[in-house]
């Protein structure tokens, strides 16, 4: 059964105002007063981060909505956005979205424990934090879905080369996210692949 999502703004402004705006606000803060190099606010090895979000983005898009699909059949119904106007809408808010979040969860955390600990603690804590996160107003298989983000992208920000940098993460984020909620499941609808 789909649901299609009337007006988009509706649960946009308030997700916006109480879990991105804070999100935003501690990585601004921190990046002002710290200037830290671990935090990733910078463009790193260019040419590595540029390749990881070319090739990684059309994976990560397909993977999102294949996986929406596939938990959308087992939980009996998808949200779908309206029309294609609305489509685009979610996608510019996952295009804000998703670097607000890597700040945090990649940056903030990941980046900071990193520094402060081991960088295998940083990945571990970042990942975990960024995965249950979701927890606060989804299913379980849904929250233990976004590993499949969590997991490759706290491992790039980790381990490509040169200084820590959100560039290709936070691109992948946006495709990822895009996949698994509004454009891809209004293009799973569209090709007929839900019902």
């Amino acid at each position: 059964m789909l649901t299609d999502i009337p007006d988009s703004w509706a649960w946009m402004a308030p997700d916006f105002l109480m879990r991105l705006l804070p999100f935003a606000a501690v990585s601004v803060v921190v990046e002002l007063v710290w200037r830290p190099s671990w935090m990733g606010i910078a463009t790193g090895d260019l040419r590595a981060q540029l390749t990881f979000a070319l090739l990684a983005t059309p994976a990560a898009f397909a993977a999102g909505a294949l996986g929406q699909r596939w938990l959308a059949v087992r939980r009996g119904g998808l949200s779908v956005p309206s029309g294609p106007g609305d489509a685009w809408f979610q996608a510019g808010f996952y295009l804000v979205n998703g670097p607000i979040e890597e700040a945090f969860f990649r940056g903030v955390i990941q980046g900071g424990l990193g520094a402060l600990v081991t960088p295998p603690v940083g990945f571990a804590v970042g990942t975990a934090a960024y995965v249950l996160y979701h927890r606060l107003g989804w299913s379980w298989p849904d929250t233990l879905a976004t590993a499949a983000l969590g997991i490759p992208v706290g491992l790039a920000f980790w381990l490509l080369p040169g200084s820590p940098s959100l560039l290709g993460v936070a691109i992948v984020h946006v495709a990822a996210t895009c996949g698994f909620l509004g454009p891809g499941p209004y293009l799973l609808r569209r090709l007929g692949w839900i019902r």
